[in-house]
């Protein structure tokens, strides 16, 4: 774009027709705007002809989850009752995504109100896994996984309360990151838990997240949460390697419930980075489970303190599994919040010091590869677990105590479904996990596959 080799509206037409062709079958919009996107290229367009280029976002498409405003254009947030929602103002991210000279050309499928770690939507139908139809995406960014994978656009954005943003990457075989707890702005992004909502980018590469990061970590005084940071450039660093990196692997509560097949890739990844110069390590980590379960608490509580009025008011509108959900949280004390968040700072500082002997946490994503669109229970480890379960017990963890995750594919069951590697840093440390990201990307081939739809 910049050299003038391809135009901007050459490339929106390109992605036009691909979505035009996919999209039918994995159902990963909610609202196309592909007049905004026309609008926007031809702007950038005559940008590129003024010699006015943004910088490598420049005349790129993006989706976003939707449930980030964007001005005058339906914001569902995945469900009937803000189905006739059109915002007055952006979002935080869509300014931020047009000032990067990027565009938005889709709101994205996502689970009612973020609510669920599966890509199934009863107003909206599920988001179908480009690997397998039959199977799930991940959620709840699961339009962001989808359009990755399928190859509909080169880059969206999500939200991760619990694991929305890497379990859908781990899925979908893409790489998703949720930064630092407050380093993306919030602001006009529909809340599901105040303390514990994230936003991150889902890309092909670690290289194309770090770009989008350059273009989402801004300080944003509308957002009460946002922190900042003393980086400039994310891309920076990340061709270094991992040679004399200390990679913790935690001995405890990851390996309880496990499908063979992701801790088989799960090892042969972390031989991987030993060949690479890296030293592994097995750690111990308390009360893995603990944290775990005072997330839910939190995330539950404050769900239910957000969505109450909804609930009380049009309960019968909302997915029964939703609407459960957000009724429990109702019935949770507030001794039992209150020790859930003395549990997190606890727990935040234990884990900070864990981070004095190693450079980053290394972890299977999920649990499990993609489960079928019909599937509530699965048989692993000997044992009867809920796939919620499955699919959140290892992200929720570090959405809990605001820890930087990034999820980068590793490998495929012998059902050609993929599976996440999840590498997790300290707070603030977002380079230092992307190089590590990086480093193992760029030594394998899993990111460069797609799945033959």
């Amino acid at each position: 774009i910049k050299s003038g080799e391809i135009s901007p509206v050459e490339v929106l037409t390109s992605y036009i027709d691909r979505i035009e062709s996919i999209e039918p079958l994995v159902n990963a919009f909610i609202t196309p705007m592909f007049e905004n996107g026309l609008k926007k290229a031809r702007e950038s367009e005559q940008k590129i002809v003024n010699k006015e280029y943004s910088g490598p976002l420049h005349g790129i498409p993006i989706g976003l989850k939707d449930l980030f405003w964007t001005k005058d254009t339906l914001t569902t947030s995945g469900s009937f009752l803000e189905n006739g929602f059109i915002p007055q103002e952006n979002s935080t991210v869509a300014d931020l995504i047009d000032d990067a000279g990027a565009y938005c050309l889709g709101k994205l499928h996502m689970t009612e109100f973020a609510f669920d770690g599966t890509s199934l939507n009863k107003h909206f139908g599920p988001a179908k896994n480009p690997w397998n139809l039959d199977h799930m995406a991940g959620g709840s960014s699961s339009g962001p996984g989808v359009v990755i994978a399928s190859r509909q656009l080169p880059l969206a954005i999500g939200t991760d309360t619990g694991g929305s943003v890497r379990v859908p990457a781990s899925l979908c075989g893409v790489t998703g990151v949720k930064p630092t707890f407050g380093l993306i702005s919030r602001f006009g992004a529909t809340p599901l838990s105040w303390s514990m909502d994230h936003v991150g980018p889902l890309a092909r590469t670690v290289r194309d997240a770090a770009i989008s990061l350059n273009a989402l970590i801004r300080f944003d005084p509308k957002d009460p949460y946002s922190i900042i940071s003393q980086v400039s450039d994310y891309t920076e660093g990340l061709d270094k390697g991992v040679k004399g990196l200390h990679i913790g692997i935690p001995r405890d509560f990851v390996w309880d419930i496990i499908d063979p097949e992701v801790e088989l890739a799960f090892t042969s990844s972390m031989k991987q980075m030993e060949g690479l110069g890296a030293t592994i390590e097995e750690i111990v980590i308390p009360d893995l489970g603990l944290i775990n379960m005072a997330g839910s608490v939190v995330q539950t509580s404050e769900a239910a303190t957000i969505h109450r009025e909804h609930v009380l008011e049009n309960g019968d509108y909302f997915d029964p599994v939703i609407r459960m959900r957000i009724e429990t949280g109702m019935f949770i004390p507030a001794e039992s919040y209150i020790h859930a968040q003395q549990i997190r700072m606890e727990h935040k500082l234990k884990l900070l010091q864990t981070f004095d002997n190693i450079d980053v946490l290394a972890t299977p994503t999920t649990a499990i590869a993609a489960p079928k669109l019909d599937q509530e229970r699965i048989n692993i480890s000997n044992q009867d677990v809920h796939i919620r379960e499955a699919l959140l017990r290892i992200t929720r963890i570090f959405s809990t105590l605001g820890f930087p995750a990034i999820s980068v594919p590793c490998g495929f069951t012998k059902n050609h479904l993929p599976i996440g590697l999840q590498f997790v840093a300290r707070p603030l440390a977002e380079k230092l996990m992307l190089r590590v990201a990086n480093g193992y990307q760029e030594s394998t081939k899993w990111h460069t596959y797609s799945p033959d739809i």
